[in-house]
């Protein structure tokens, strides 16, 4: 039997009342024909005839594309997309594959800020030392701190994340210089900021915070030579994807005392009780937790469900990132645990 509204998939990475507050959820499901799938998922074979959207990114090879002569949109809504869609097959047929980063950008901006704050006055490091009866009181306390008003700050990366940011680091009258290779200089000169390269941004900032997805040309990009031409004492703060930096040379240029480090991403996650970054005093830790709170999960769902009608009417989506056919297979993401 024909489905009276078209059928859509949620393929579980999030619980569905993570995502789609009750109001969301009792729209989206009166306006298309709704089928939760289980941690398995093998339901969507049977459903792929008459699909039109999928919500989530289970695997989609071209056999299952093929069997899905109706399939319009693949939603991600972690936030990353994944190698395990056949992204030629859905350009060649118009299927619009979508992912939710832009939900996360202002709270990972806002996070990315508070780190930036933090390594610039030591605040968590001299809590630490509080709590361990080391406090040490007005100017000895101070030792290296630098203000962000007039500094010099370095962005590595201008997507949704860098762009999020920038605004919350204009008020400090900083020199923002950004490298992306991706962007013509033109759109980072009239946000405010200086185009940049990759040398000008590691050897001219005091602080330098990496904002770029991870890719074929971004894994490893901070590797040892490159952290070492960052200044003597400078702060390097990472909330976007762990690989792009060499994270054993990160380590030991803060074990050694030369670069302080807030991280929010990590190799391994959950990371290991043992490990060398635990007891590393010039890093501020954090357990990948920038991005993923209530009211960025929450704007997800509605973007879902926006982005559905529209796509259904015959228009194009507005208010999710589209994966563009030439960067989309340059990727290398990996679900968050």
């Amino acid at each position: 039997m024909t489905p009276r509204h078209p059928v859509a998939v949620l393929a579980h990475p999030h619980p569905r009342s993570r995502i789609f507050a009750p109001d969301v959820w009792h729209e989206f499901t009166e306006a298309f024909d709704v089928h939760e799938l289980g941690q398995d998922g093998d339901e969507l074979d049977d459903l792929l005839p008459e699909l039109f959207a999928v919500v989530g990114q289970p695997d989609l090879p071209r056999e299952r594309l093929d069997h899905a002569p109706k399939l319009r949109a693949v939603l991600n809504v972690e936030g990353n997309f994944y190698p395990n869609v056949d992204y030629a097959t859905c350009h060649e047929r118009s299927i619009h594959v979508l992912g939710c980063g832009p939900a996360y950008a202002d709270a990972v901006a806002e996070f990315a800020l508070g780190l930036t704050i933090d390594l610039a006055r030591g605040i968590t490091r001299e809590d630490r030392a509080f709590r361990a009866g080391r406090e040490r009181y007005v100017a000895a306390g101070n030792d290296g701190a630098i203000l962000l008003r007039g500094a010099d700050i370095g962005l590595i990366g201008f997507g949704n994340l860098g762009r999020a940011l920038l605004p919350l680091l204009t008020p400090f009258g900083a020199t923002v210089r950004i490298h992306d290779p991706w962007l013509p200089d033109d759109v980072i000169t009239r946000s405010g900021a200086r185009a940049a390269t990759l040398s000008d941004v590691l050897t001219r900032s005091a602080i330098v915070i990496v904002v770029a997805t991870v890719t074929a040309e971004t894994e490893g990009l901070l590797g040892a030579a490159e952290l070492d031409s960052m200044p003597a004492g400078a702060r390097l703060v990472l909330v976007s994807r762990a690989p792009v930096v060499d994270f054993d040379a990160l380590l030991d240029r803060v074990a050694d005392g030369r670069l302080t480090a807030a991280i929010d991403v990590w190799p391994d996650e959950p990371m290991p009780v043992d490990a060398r970054a635990r007891t590393l005093d010039g890093l501020v830790l954090s357990p990948h937790r920038a991005g993923g709170i209530p009211q960025a999960f929450a704007q997800i769902g509605a973007m879902v469900l926006d982005d559905l009608r529209l796509i259904e009417q015959g228009l194009p989506p507005v208010r999710m990132q589209v994966a563009a056919r030439e960067l989309v297979a340059r990727y290398r993401n990996r679900p968050v645990s």
